[in-house]
């Protein structure tokens, strides 16, 4: 993928510039194709433009297919536009098994009754907002080893190290830490409860194969109008499947 201008997409396919634009313009994104079926959902959102031209997109990817089911374009990340799209696919036919989340605050009783994973990329990230990369206190740096074997460990085992009695009482920025991991404790090993599902335990594929692409194709286009923009993210996620290569010459 590399950027071409208006005059050298001219000179490539022996039209006007007018021409050009118009048929970037008019392009049409073929409309998303669903298969009904049960589905392990990694869900997640991302940000991309000018802070005054904020855009962004939530989007659901089947972790067992590496399928994009549906998204949203959004302006904000908000809990009810998780539970649009949760109710959007369950309208559809869809099943959903379980599904990976960053935490965000609320988005655990919007999907209330389905096995939750909370994504370990980010809980570590929260952890490590509190206690920095390089902590000085010795709690903190229990913590950070604690954290560091999430994936190593199970739930009990978890439990037992991270309930020493020290961690209660010390920096208030330690027990913010703290009180994050207990919170989501529930959530942090359900991948491994649910052994049958393919759930994964971190929000990755989305954030590493989808959203990277994703503003690397804007940032190329640089210029677009804001529809053009949303366009093109539509056109991608539609064809994420087809190990995107894009059909469109413009794109």
């Amino acid at each position: 993928m590399h950027r071409q201008t208006l005059k050298q997409l001219s000179a490539k396919y022996d039209k006007s510039i007018p021409w050009i634009m118009k048929q970037r313009d008019e392009c049409i994104v073929e409309c998303k194709i669903h298969n009904p079926r049960p589905v392990n959902l990694i869900c997640d959102a991302t940000f991309y433009g000018k802070r005054k031209d904020k855009l962004g997109t939530l989007v659901f990817k089947d972790n067992e297919s590496k399928e994009i089911l549906i998204w949203k374009h959004i302006e904000s990340e908000l809990v009810k536009d998780y539970k649009y799209l949760k109710d959007e696919l369950l309208d559809r036919g869809y099943t959903i098994q379980s599904v990976t989340l960053d935490g965000k605050r609320g988005l655990y009783k919007a999907f209330r009754d389905i096995p939750i994973q909370m994504c370990h990329f980010h809980q570590k990230k929260i952890v490590q907002r509190y206690i920095t990369m390089r902590p000085k206190l010795e709690a903190g740096k229990d913590l950070k080893r604690i954290v560091s074997r999430l994936t190593q460990t199970t739930e009990k085992n978890f439990t037992q190290s991270s309930t020493t009695g020290k961690l209660h009482y010390t920096h208030p920025r330690i027990r913010a830490a703290y009180r994050s991991l207990r919170t989501n404790l529930p959530y942090l090993f359900t991948y491994k409860i649910h052994k049958h599902l393919v759930i994964s335990n971190t929000t990755n594929a989305l954030e590493g194969g989808v959203f990277s692409h994703m503003k690397n194709m804007i940032s190329l286009h640089r210029g677009l109008s804001k529809s053009l923009k949303l366009n093109l993210v539509d056109y991608h996620l539609v064809n994420y499947k087809k190990k995107w290569k894009s059909k469109h010459p413009f794109f």
